[in-house]
């Protein structure tokens, strides 16, 4: 008999998530974003719920295609371009397009002999100061890619550092936007937080990522208010129950030390199926469908809840780790990371189910 442990990928979920996306988008193109294999949600098996994406963006050239395979016709954006000119050369022939963010790239592109043109996204460093040509400079950039002839369209694109914070956009679509209008430039710049909440960021395309797989892009208002609803949740159940005197302690380090009797519930998920191992005691999950905290240090195979709040459960007893009914970014907080970390580590020994009834 396996591990109970299992992830569900919820197709409706998804589509639904996409639906809210494209009506946020309104004229604006719709690159959704599957890197990393779908942030955790498997590629091959996320595809089928994007149909009324109008593209899709990622980074790995293989991922690219693996999408283009499934997707003949549709825009497909490598949002890191090309490493050598052998992957350019697999960029033409796939009718991929790339971002160009730095000088070997925009050098390689104008020497090359390409099957065919492709479309180049120039990216405009704004202020978030990771990838990207400085304003001062992309004028130059944007004239020579127009005179190259391996370009079919050439579009800007930046990233905001704070979309889904205080500080907001308007700082870098202000220096992107005097660059754009003067070059008569489409632009790509709008995440999820921008979609939502930025409607003069979203230019010609928009790339929304975590909002897809049903996770709030911000602290302050939940996936729900949003109309979004989780897509991966991870369940396993209990497969033992012990008994603690007040003064016992649980699991590695003895970090947790009883302070009344208690029932505790172990639980098959650890650390080596994704789980993260800094999630202290407290962090939220759900029992039968009741929120319990759990307790002591995660391990590799096992994790431990207090079962006070659900005296009945008992071995076999079903438990949401994230997902439907207790959103990831909870658990997350709890762990001090963020929901993309939670969602892109579940390890391949958890066995994936597609579901797609709603």
């Amino acid at each position: 008999m396996p591990r109970p442990i299992e992830a569900i990928i919820d197709l409706q979920a998804l589509r639904n998530n996409v639906a809210v996306a494209r009506r946020h988008a309104g004229a604006s193109g719709v690159f959704a974003v599957v890197k990393a294999d779908a942030y955790g949600h498997g590629l091959e098996r996320v595809l089928p719920a994007l149909e009324m994406a109008d593209g899709f963006a990622v980074v790995e050239l293989d991922a690219a295609l693996r999408v283009r395979a499934d997707a003949p016709s549709k825009p497909i954006l490598l949002l890191e371009g090309f490493f050598d000119e052998q992957e350019l050369i697999d960029i033409s022939t796939h009718r991929l397009s790339a971002v160009v963010h730095e000088r070997s790239q925009f050098d390689m592109l104008l020497a090359a002999t390409l099957p065919q043109p492709i479309d180049v996204f120039v990216k405009i460093n704004t202020g978030m100061n990771r990838l990207g040509f400085r304003v001062g400079d992309a004028a130059e950039v944007v004239a020579d890619l127009r005179t190259c002839g391996n370009v079919r369209q050439v579009m800007a694109m930046t990233h905001f550092a704070d979309a889904d914070g205080a500080r907001g956009v308007d700082w870098q679509m202000r220096p992107l936007l005097q660059l754009t209008d003067s070059l008569d430039l489409k632009i790509c710049a709008a995440n999820s937080a921008a979609l939502l909440r930025y409607p003069q960021s979203h230019g010609a395309w928009v790339r929304p990522g975590i909002m897809l797989y049903g996770a709030s892009p911000f602290e302050d208002v939940t996936a729900q208010r949003l109309g979004i609803r989780p897509v991966m949740t991870l369940r396993s159940r209990i497969i033992a129950v012990q008994t603690l005197a007040p003064g016992d302690s649980v699991g590695y380090g003895c970090t947790y030390v009883a302070d009344r009797a208690m029932r505790i519930g172990i639980v098959a998920a650890g650390y080596g199926d994704g789980y993260p191992r800094h999630a202290p005691s407290g962090t939220p999950a759900l029992v039968s469908g009741e929120r319990v905290q759990t307790v002591g240090r995660v391990s590799m195979d096992t994790l431990v809840v207090d079962l006070a709040p659900v005296p009945r459960a008992g071995v076999d007893s079903e438990i949401t780790l994230w997902g439907e009914g207790l959103p990831v970014e909870q658990v997350a907080g709890a762990a001090g990371t963020v929901s993309y970390e939670l969602l892109t580590r579940v390890t391949p020994r958890v066995p994936f189910r597609v579901r797609d009834d709603g």
